[in-house]
């Protein structure tokens, strides 16, 4: 495997969100995995390592929390940063996410050149 190519994992429920994203933030030497369901996200995190996963907090389960249960598991298994995003936030959730390890915390709609900006001080490359 080619160490120098950084990988990112995308998890939402809104397509045009993983869509919007995937295009954002594939650059050289950037592979990008969009994911719509919490299933899909553990199963590649089970098979390969990613350097960053961005998650949405909700997605389409009845409580609502399913981002921040995937932050622990994530926290619990792997050596990834967590970036967080969530159009229903409040400062309890956003404490929440922190508490769980988070990385950063967005709430939606997303500042670009703020995303941007996190992912570039973890060290992987981005269109400017």
């Amino acid at each position: 495997m080619n160490d120098l190519l950084k990988k990112i994992l995308i998890v939402d429920d809104e397509q045009s969100i993983l869509l919007s994203l995937s295009h954002l933030l594939r650059a050289q030497g950037v592979e990008v995995l969009a994911c719509s369901e919490i299933e899909q996200a553990e199963e590649a995190l089970a098979n390969s390592r990613f350097d960053l996963v961005i998650a949405d907090i909700r997605m389409s389960g009845v409580n609502g929390i399913e981002g921040l249960e995937l932050l622990s598991y994530i926290k619990d298994n792997f050596d990834t940063a967590v970036m967080i995003m969530t159009g229903y936030g409040s400062p309890e959730i956003e404490a929440e996410a922190y508490s769980r390890g988070a990385y950063f915390y967005f709430r939606k709609p997303l500042e670009i050149n703020a995303l941007l900006q996190k992912v570039s001080e973890l060290g992987i490359p981005v269109k400017r």
